[in-house]
């Protein structure tokens, strides 16, 4: 590998210098630093710009043909979430439909579902959803569901009404208690709230962990750590802080920016003060750095630590609670939850942004995350050794 400096150069000025100078030569770094985090900040805030995905196509089969099936048909193409793409003659012909993916799901009307109705013999409306995909699936069951729960007041309402029920009385038999609902923290459901701001810092995790470990590791690999080394007089500290700073330069600007895209341009929620936001952006950086520069003492081998630092930054989407509670995880995963930056940076995130409750209830977090950038000082002897004596493993 080339060197970018003169035999004679040390210091920590001539170390950033070279970490620079390597940065602008090689293609991936500048993938990894622009172009990846900045496409996907773009593509997950432009995918939720409306806050909830709208108009999923779907298929209805009318097997039927009655005007109370017409009806059905009319009030659900009606629906936001749905879009009555397709017109089915069949069963098989719709599933053939969501099998090749132009459609997510179907209702299905079965034959003779208003006779049977009226005769009392309980007919029974089916709908099929792709759950495959997610978001769309159960976009599509919840309109599928509130519309057979809706067909089934509505005909019990006009069977009522015949019997001779008046209005109030039937009001109170249909829904004898009233429900107020009041969503906190996200009043309007929207989607690009909630994964927005728990995708993208991921995101960014990920690309720190692979980032950081390749430009070690590639030293190590190349057997230029040797001469890492003498620039920085021996001291494994320097050459590291040499190596790093220009990285962590980028990343603060990459998450200034991101804080600037979420809350300024997509006005997501912001109920605390954007100093301790901002705070804790710049503090995650420097602990998802210090995660890093951990893994690759434990594992000082270019491929072995980007291994483990890309399956822990692809787990972290599930593992750090976006999806699923960690107290109803199993005892070992909520563990897991723990030992990851971006953990920390999603409670802060609800106590701040979303809460805007007083800082003292988010100083733990701070904490975990000065105790992720105090952790490689524990193994940086081991660092130093390898990098002192590299041995190229392929």
């Amino acid at each position: 590998m080339m060197e970018v400096t003169k035999i004679g150069d040390k210091g920590l000025k001539a170390i950033i210098l070279r970490s620079l100078v390597q940065m602008v030569r090689r293609p991936v770094y500048w993938t990894g630093f622009f172009l990846l985090p900045l496409f996907l900040f773009l593509f997950i805030g432009s995918m939720l710009d409306k806050g909830l995905p709208t108009r999923v196509p779907a298929s209805i089969v009318d097997r039927d043909g009655s005007s109370l099936s017409r009806e059905i048909t009319q009030e659900l193409g009606g629906m936001q979430m749905v879009d009555l793409t397709h017109t089915s003659q069949s069963f098989s012909e719709a599933r053939h439909l969501m099998q090749k993916g132009e459609i997510y799901g179907f209702f299905l009307i079965p034959e003779n579902f208003q006779a049977d109705l009226l005769a009392g013999r309980k007919p029974v409306i089916t709908f099929y959803t792709n759950m495959t995909y997610y978001v769309p699936g159960t976009m599509l069951f919840k309109t599928f569901k509130s519309t057979a729960v809706y067909t089934k007041a509505g005909i019990a309402q006009n069977i009522a009404q015949t019997a001779g029920l008046n209005g109030e009385s039937l009001s109170s038999m249909m829904m004898p208690v009233n429900i107020a609902t009041r969503p906190i923290g996200n009043p309007q459901l929207n989607y690009g709230v909630y994964l927005g701001n728990s995708f993208i810092p991921c995101v960014l995790q990920l690309m720190i962990f692979l980032m950081t470990v390749f430009s070690l590791g590639q030293e190590i690999k190349y057997g230029t750590s040797r001469r890492l080394l003498h620039m920085a007089d021996g001291s494994i500290i320097k050459a590291i802080f040499g190596k790093l700073l220009p990285q962590t330069v980028i990343w603060m600007v990459m998450v200034f920016f991101m804080t600037a895209w979420l809350y300024r341009f997509n006005h997501y929620p912001m109920h605390g003060s954007w100093g301790w936001m901002l705070l804790s952006e710049f503090m995650f950086v420097l602990a998802c750095q210090g995660f890093a520069v951990f893994v690759i003492c434990v594992l000082p081998n270019l491929r072995f630590s980007l291994s483990v630092c890309a399956l822990l930054g692809i787990l972290s989407f599930s593992i750090a609670a976006f999806s699923f509670p960690v107290p109803s995880m199993y005892a070992g995963m909520q563990l897991f939850s723990y030992i990851v930056p971006i953990r920390y940076n999603f409670l802060i995130y609800v106590d701040q942004a979303l809460n805007g409750i007083d800082i003292a209830y988010s100083k733990w977090w701070f904490v975990a995350y000065i105790i992720f950038m105090l952790l490689p000082f524990t193994l940086l002897w081991r660092l130093k050794k390898y990098m002192k004596n590299p041995v190229y493993v392929p």
